[in-house]
């Protein structure tokens, strides 16, 4: 079983960040707030206006520990890794496969099929919890529709399809995600996905989610030795994780997605935690912010059995075991790619 680490997550503006003997200690003002060992960490995300020491930079290159910078409200503008230590024979396989049409869309085709059901796992929690709902229809009608998507993806060889119904499905999902929502707040509501801002407070939830779940598996990516940047089912574009991005699908709807629900309906995050700016952007306010990243972090801890592994494990190290079984494919070790599907 594989240690599960701690991401640690810097939000407070103007800290400093520095190596003291095998810690990172992190500085406001002259005090010293908090210390945390190397030895517990495997990312730092730091958000805004953060600094850190040279040495402690040093330090993260040479233990494996990455550090990622986001802008003071999520937004990804760069990653620090050290020394490329991947596989390159593993790596070598990975960028043939790429190039390779009916590899490259069989990997697509597992990606986006354990996409599918577990956005439908998801959908089909709510009549089973709120029977009583008036909009259990129209979410039974889409759960139906899904399953054709994944009956039919099945027998699907070429790419561009399987991205067409990819798309599809994202969009029957999204249609009757409002509906999950079982705040009586107008302004926390979901009529469409929107980002780069987001407009409303649940775009803005997903949309931090996802950065955060990001940084988790361009970690896992890189930490079994794959190029997080070369994917299957994404297109390749300088400056994008599309590997991550492919793993991605397979971990927003059961964990990003009803992360922020939970928090939602359980009125952990409300209007309150928000920032409304007259550009029509909304931004989380510091203390929502890092009550979102606790809640996240928490939520990594909690035990499921892994359906292929047929082990207990952390969700957080989830992330890890499936760039592991993507990379046991890659190499021949298994005859096809088994996605992460939540039962």
């Amino acid at each position: 079983m594989r240690k599960f680490f701690n991401t640690l997550y810097v939000t407070t503006q103007g800290c400093y960040l520095a190596k003291e003997r095998e810690t990172v200690a992190v500085h406001l003002d002259d005090d010293t707030k908090q210390r945390f060992p190397f030895h517990n960490l495997d990312g730092l995300v730091c958000m805004g206006n953060i600094r850190l020491s040279p040495y402690l930079i040093g330090a993260c290159g040479k233990k494996g520990i990455t550090i990622s910078y986001l802008s003071e409200h999520g937004q990804f503008l760069g990653r620090f890794t050290g020394s490329v230590s991947g596989n390159v024979l593993l790596r070598r396989r990975q960028f043939r496969y790429a190039d390779h049409p009916a590899k490259k869309a069989a990997i697509a085709r597992s990606i986006v099929t354990g996409k599918i059901l577990n956005a439908n796992t998801v959908l089909k929690r709510f009549p089973r919890d709120n029977p009583d709902n008036q909009a259990v229809p129209e979410i039974r009608s889409v759960i139906e529709k899904l399953k054709r998507i994944t009956d039919k993806i099945s027998r699907v060889q070429d790419l561009d399809m399987i991205r067409g119904m990819e798309g599809e499905a994202a969009s029957l999902y999204f249609s009757v995600f409002d509906h999950l929502i079982l705040s009586d707040s107008k302004e926390m509501t979901f009529t469409g996905r929107n980002r780069r801002p987001p407009l409303d407070p649940v775009n803005a939830m997903l949309s931090f989610a996802y950065t955060l779940l990001h940084h988790d598996v361009v970690s896992a990516c890189e930490s079994v030795g794959l190029d997080p940047a070369v994917g299957f089912l994404h297109t390749d574009r300088p400056g994008r994780h599309s590997l991550a991005l492919d793993l991605m699908e397979e971990f927003r709807s059961f964990f990003a997605d009803r992360l922020v629900l939970s928090m939602i309906n359980r009125q952990q995050i409300g209007p309150k935690d928000f920032i409304f700016h007259s550009s029509g952007a909304v931004m989380f306010k510091d203390k929502a912010r890092k009550t979102f990243i606790q809640t996240y972090q928490e939520r990594k801890k909690d035990a499921l059995t892994h359906p292929f592994l047929n082990e207990k494990m952390p969700i957080g190290t989830v992330f890890f075991y499936q760039a592991l079984l993507l990379a046991r494919f890659i190499r021949g070790d298994l005859d096809g790619y088994p996605p992460f599907i939540w039962r």
